[in-house]
């Protein structure tokens, strides 16, 4: 039933005046999240679903008041500034050090950033879902990222009248060290390699994609593969020049019959020599546990849910492919294992379940198949592997014996001089 069913109805009806059906339950689910956990008034929650259904529904959305700023937003928030804010406190988390007596987010219209209070400071405990105003915070920059510094100079005052706000969309092409809020489609789930860490994989937006992770907590919940999510105050964490999103102590909505057409825009190409076959290839078995997808060791073993009889086949590559200059690790999914090996999943299986040597003989039929090839793959650096997801991706390339006998000379030549 809708929370607010008169509300869900209005919004619905503006809608359909326009020429489309919207879907009440997502209108419904948006509207609650707004009033429950951002304690937005009901009247503001209404405007703002309003837009956002007219936005995804490409139809004229309602204009939106626009206040006056005499404060210093959030976003604006520099590193090296004395700033004063006002905000709501949307997450607290568990002080890493003594000398920390409170960590947290704060959230205002514009953007959401870190915070820090000083045990020295002496200050009041701020609350989560309260509002506040702290006059003279200093802005510093911790690990790329913006972070507010309370201390023993700073006022903190508890503002009593009720507030709402929009937590501000950023596109993942977009992103950049910080709190973020995120609007995205998991495209991808990973197998997990930690112990600590409950799910990793892929997010993608209209602009691009990013890794995601989700480290194990009480309240840590997976996401659905193929899904559509708002996400609210993720940190975005930058290393070795990527950009990832950690999930962990976020609050997202799962949008149900949402779809986002993300954009398969591939940033490297690699041409050159398969040389080598990992380990983890050929036809491996997974959980089939909601939100898991980890492989199964031989003996059907989730290192999460433990022996599973149930489970699903998959066929992956995992190897290198060196260009003449550089070793490339590579990650093919199940398309584009099929595409390069020209074996199918089903094919995969028969040929598992009707040879003596099981699963070993698919992996050895593969390293016939790709071992001294040359082939040309694009796909996403992550983490220092080339996924390589779609099958048009990836091809099988001719001999070329001049490039060859080039990079001979290039090896034999001395540093700096000219070979005789």
């Amino acid at each position: 039933m809708d929370a607010y069913p008169d509300v869900v109805e209005r919004i619905s009806q503006k809608i359909t005046e326009k020429g489309v059906t919207p879907d009440r339950g997502r209108i419904a689910s948006k509207l609650n999240l707004l009033v429950t956990e951002f304690s937005i008034p009901l009247e503001e929650a209404e405007r703002t679903v309003t837009n956002e259904m007219m936005r995804e529904y490409k139809l004229d959305s309602i204009p939106r008041s626009s206040g006056s700023e005499e404060l210093t937003p959030v976003a604006s928030a520099k590193p090296g500034a004395w700033v004063t804010i006002e905000g709501k406190v949307v997450a607290l988390q568990a002080s890493p050090s003594p000398s920390i007596a409170q960590k947290g987010v704060i959230a205002d219209a514009s953007g959401a950033i870190e915070f820090v209070v000083w045990a020295k400071a002496n200050a009041p405990v701020m609350e989560e879902g309260q509002w506040y105003r702290l006059e003279s915070a200093v802005v510093d920059e911790f690990r790329g990222s913006p972070n507010l510094k309370v201390h023993s100079g700073t006022t903190i005052t508890a503002i009593e009248e009720e507030r709402g706000f929009i937590p501000q969309m950023t596109p993942l092409a977009d992103l950049a060290p910080g709190v973020v809020s995120v609007r995205a489609k998991v495209i991808q789930l990973w197998e997990v390699r930690h112990e600590r860490m409950l799910q990793t994989g892929l997010l993608g937006d209209e602009t691009g994609t990013t890794k995601f992770i989700i480290w194990k907590s009480d309240a840590a919940e997976p996401l659905e593969d193929g899904t559509v999510y708002t996400i609210y105050f993720a940190t975005a964490e930058e290393f070795n020049g990527r950009t990832s999103l950690n999930l962990s102590g976020a609050e997202w909505c799962k949008e149900e019959g949402a779809d986002i057409e993300v954009s398969r825009r591939e940033g490297t190409t690699i041409t050159g020599a398969f040389v080598h076959l990992g380990t983890g290839s050929g036809l491996i078995k997974r959980c089939k546990v909601e939100g898991c997808n980890r492989a199964l060791s031989r003996q059907n073993f989730c290192p999460v849910h433990e022996i599973q009889q149930d489970f699903r086949y998959d066929l992956r590559i995992t190897g290198v492919v060196d260009d003449g200059t550089t070793a490339h690790n590579v990650l093919l999914q199940l398309p584009a294992t099929e595409r390069v090996t020209g074996m199918s999943l089903q094919g995969a299986v028969e040929m598992a379940e009707n040879n003596p040597l099981g699963l070993d003989d698919v992996f050895i039929r593969m390293q016939e198949l790709l071992m001294g090839r040359y082939i040309s793959c694009s796909g996403n650096d992550i983490d220092g592997t080339m996924l390589v997801r779609d099958g048009d991706n990836i091809e099988i390339i001719e001999f070329d014996g001049a490039r060859h006998a080039g990079l001979i000379n290039r090896a034999g030549t001395p540093a700096g001089g000219v070979q005789e």
